[in-house]
């Protein structure tokens, strides 16, 4: 994951809320939107109810790798933000990897 691939800005995530469409599942909330951009950009986020840092670490560790590993099956062109759940502070790699291939799944736009 390159630093440019990576959300920052406070009007990006604000237009992503706003404008971009949402699927949840067991363990991971996404948000996604177009960004006409030739690469995805994504965040990880883990509020304070999924734990202590240590807790909120793994999530998103956990996240991040999942998304590593279902990344060559995306689209370019989206930008995504993977919000953790409570749930996730319990879970394993590969249970949290296939929430999020699910979500991303149901989102439409993953290549076959």
């Amino acid at each position: 994951m390159l630093r440019k691939n990576v959300l920052r800005r406070k009007k990006d995530f604000t237009a992503i809320y706003n404008r971009g469409k949402s699927i949840g599942d067991r363990y991971v909330v996404l948000f996604f939107r177009k960004n006409n951009l030739p690469y995805n950009r994504m965040a990880f986020l883990a509020s304070k109810k999924v734990g202590n840092s240590v807790k909120r670490n793994r999530a998103r560790r956990l996240m991040k790798e999942s998304y590593r590993l279902t990344e060559m099956k995306l689209p370019e062109g989206y930008d995504f933000i993977f919000i953790a759940r409570n749930t996730i502070a319990n879970a394993k790699c590969a249970e949290v990897k296939k929430s999020l291939q699910s979500a991303l799944r149901r989102t439409g736009v993953t290549k076959k």
